[in-house]
């Protein structure tokens, strides 16, 4: 075929045909040539194919039987395709291969050198207006990969019909596709170096996915937003909360409450929870919620801890603009909102990061550094710019687009020791010889730095639960830079102490009192977590020794226990009312529990801490500094009972505490205090209005001038059997 020999070359059309060509762009589209420009297309599903150019339609030769077409035109100008189907069915469109390229020279500097922090503007599938034509901009990451190709119900799903250019100094790939727009089903098809077929990939920076089980990204524009919360945003700006309450509530979206009888089961979408959760949170009194992950994840049983979709909310409930409005009706309910961030590994499902380009891009090749023993995922490559740099983009992501207060960092020791998990043998030391992640380390220091440079008012939350140093200290003081840090070693002793039955609480009086010699080398939150209410610990409640009056009035007193000692605090919901039984991601809380006054009492009482901790600046102010609080007598073990103080930043503006953690009754119990005057019982754990036996002190005591435990005056309490009782001293 001479004439079509003279439109392409042989070989060119049979690369094209087959998905094998490597520069797609430099075959397709329009190219000078001597005496006019030659227009190609591959259009494999259509009879006859026409360029529209200047007014006029030009039939073009089909130069490949499987669907190639090329013609001559004497003069280059803007051009349409019009295809002509076997059925007589005619598609108008602009030709995707007559577009310039979408990243200038700067995007590509800065990105191949992992300094643009905003990779989430480039890179995905990017809404746009390109001279005049209305379409989609996908670029992706994919520096190994002979060809990649976006895909979709578009195009049949047939990679070889939009093959990407390649940007060589980045390894980057894209493509403009003309008449695509919101809604758009798509993935990428790549073709290997070593010409594997691999399967279909979700878009890593892709803003929204298919409904789990199904896996393709759809195109979704965030775009301008007029937001309703500026007055929370303008306030976050200036927020300092380690002076602050902080009080949260933790969620599961899908579990937290679902529609019955109107549809059994179903969990309640973004928009259903922006009202029923926020009106609930806020009457509580809870300062934030912090969501278990929404990215998208795959499985959900995973509870969104193996997420593929960072930068998707998860369509499980709705859409990201409607999720957006969960996170502003939040704000304006005065709600604080945390997202659970994953960046320790990812999971191995075939339509994600694992093997992208056909290579080991964000994962370790060694798996003695790139897989998680515990859960068979794969950990992120740490010493890669461009791994990195995705993550630190997905941090401010989520507080730019989606206007978040916060990330908890999960798994954080997992990410800080190179033989997490592992047996000798199973790792590999760093540099130095030693069992530290360098690039771990580095790469935490450097989110923080930047999360906290870009957004000063937010929070960063390490779930870590080793002794590692500094975590919560500033970079430049050599911490790893976050805001908080759980404090594990709490929990665990606490929980330990209050399931023991009081008979033997004498003999583990130190589990309430250890925490003390280490409660201020971090910003702690005092955590009581999902993590303790699944597999086979049962619920908080159900942790409490005793008959059912004892329990409720155990689970009362540590409550407050906890409410009252230095640290701020998070609360897995469901424990506000004395939930039962285990936690269930594919169920609702038991709601009806509320029917029973002892598990509404339970409520009552975390509204009133949650009161109470916002309102008396002593128990705020300080909760990360030693000078916020002192024991009274931490040494009464054989009464169980401990006695304290909380102060703030007025040394005459303080609370006493005290928790008497057997069921007996302690009458006359006589307690020093730092100044004279009438103490009121602000709140009592062991009051009827909480289900308890309404043992008091009269609604006060008066102090007496009789030196007490190093104290000049002292009170003689009433003190109720397993409770926690705070007092003030009126001015």
């Amino acid at each position: 075929m001479p004439e079509a020999a003279r439109l392409i070359r042989p070989d060119d059309a049979e690369s094209i045909v087959r998905g094998r060509h490597g520069d797609p762009f430099a075959v397709l589209g329009p190219h000078g040539v001597k005496g006019g420009t030659v227009i190609r297309t591959f259009q494999p599903q259509a009879e006859r194919v026409f360029v529209l150019a200047g007014g006029i339609a030009t039939e073009m030769q089909r130069v490949h039987a499987d669907g190639l077409f090329a013609v001559k035109l004497k003069v280059a100008s803007p051009y349409r395709l019009r295809v002509v189907r076997p059925d007589g069915g005619v598609e108008e469109f602009d030709d995707p291969y007559r577009f310039a390229p979408i990243l200038g020279e700067l995007d590509l500097h800065l990105l191949r050198e992992g300094t643009h922090l905003r990779t989430f503007e480039k890179l995905g599938a990017q809404v746009r207006c390109v001279d005049g034509v209305d379409g989609v901009e996908f670029a992706v990451w994919a520096p190994n990969a002979a060809r990649v190709s976006v895909v979709g119900d578009f195009n049949l799903w047939d990679g070889r019909c939009h093959p990407m250019r390649l940007r060589h100094e980045a390894g980057l790939w894209e493509i403009f596709i003309p008449g695509l727009g919101q809604g758009t089903l798509y993935k990428y098809e790549i073709v290997a170096a070593d010409g594997r077929l691999l399967p279909l990939k979700a878009d890593p920076y892709g803003h929204f996915a298919e409904v789990p089980p199904k896996t393709a990204s759809v195109v979704w524009e965030l775009g301008e937003r007029d937001w309703a919360d500026g007055d929370w945003m303008a306030a976050q700006k200036a927020r300092n909360d380690r002076h602050a309450p902080v009080s949260i509530y933790e969620v599961h979206l899908g579990s937290w409450r679902r529609r019955v009888p109107e549809d059994w089961n179903r969990p309640l979408s973004y928009l259903e929870l922006a009202d029923q959760l926020g009106d609930y949170v806020a009457d509580l009194g809870f300062t934030h919620v912090e969501f278990l992950p929404v990215h998208e994840h795959p499985f959900g049983g995973s509870w969104g801890y193996q997420p593929v979709g960072l930068f998707a909310p998860t369509s499980r409930y709705g859409t990201p603009d409607e999720f957006r409005t969960l996170v502003e009706r939040l704000h304006q309910k005065g709600i604080g909102v945390i997202v659970d961030w994953v960046a320790g590994h990812f999971p191995n499902d075939p339509h994600g990061l694992h093997h992208f380009d056909g290579t080991h891009l964000y994962e370790h090749e060694d798996p003695r550094l790139g897989v998680h023993k515990d859960w068979n995922t794969q950990i992120y490559n740490y010493g890669r710019t461009e791994v990195v740099n995705y993550l630190y983009a997905n941090a401010l992501y989520w507080m730019e687009q989606y206007h978040v207060d916060g990330l908890r960092v999960d798994a954080v020791a997992s990410m800080l020791y190179l033989d997490y998990s592992r047996q000798p043998g199973e790792w590999i030391p760093n540099r130095h010889g030693g069992n530290e992640n360098l690039e771990a380390i580095d790469f935490l220091r450097r989110m923080n730095q930047v999360v906290y440079a870009e957004h000063p008012g937010v929070m960063t939350i390490a779930e870590e639960s080793t002794a590692w140093p500094m975590v919560s200290r500033p970079v430049h003081l050599g911490g790893l830079g976050f805001g908080y840090k759980w404090n594990m070693g709490w929990m665990h002793d606490t929980l330990r102490y209050f399931s023991k039955d009081p008979i033997h609480r004498r003999y583990h009086h130190d589990a309430l009192t250890f925490a003390q010699l280490y409660a201020y080398h971090e910003n702690f939150v005092l955590p009581l977590s999902h993590d303790e209410v699944v597999h086979g610990k049962g619920s908080i409640f159900g942790r409490m020794p005793g008959d059912p009056w004892q329990r409720f009035a155990n689970l009362r007193a540590y409550y407050a226990f906890m409410w009252t000692q230095p640290g701020k605090k998070l609360l897995f919901m469901g424990s506000e009312f004395a939930q039962e039984r285990e936690w269930n991601e594919d169920a609702s809380l038991d709601w009806h529990l509320l029917g029973d006054g002892r598990h509404e009492g339970v409520r009552r009482l975390i509204r009133d801490l949650n009161r109470l901790y916002r309102t008396e600046p002593a128990l705020h102010q300080l909760d990360n500094e030693q000078a916020g609080f002192a024991w009274i007598d931490c040494n009464d073990r054989d009464n169980s009972v401990l006695t304290w103080l909380r102060k703030g930043f007025d040394p005459s503006d303080f609370v006493v505490v005290a928790g008497n953690y057997t069921p007996m009754v302690r009458e006359s119990y006589r307690v020093g205090v730092p100044e004279p005057g009438w103490y009121r019982e602000l709140l009592n754990t062991d009051s009827e209005w909480y289900g308890g036996s309404n043992i008091h002190n009269d609604g006060g005591v008066q102090a007496d001038e009789v030196p007490w435990h190093g104290h000049g005056w002292s009170v003689c309490l009433r003190l109720p059997p397993l409770a926690t009782c705070v007092f003030k001293r009126e001015r």
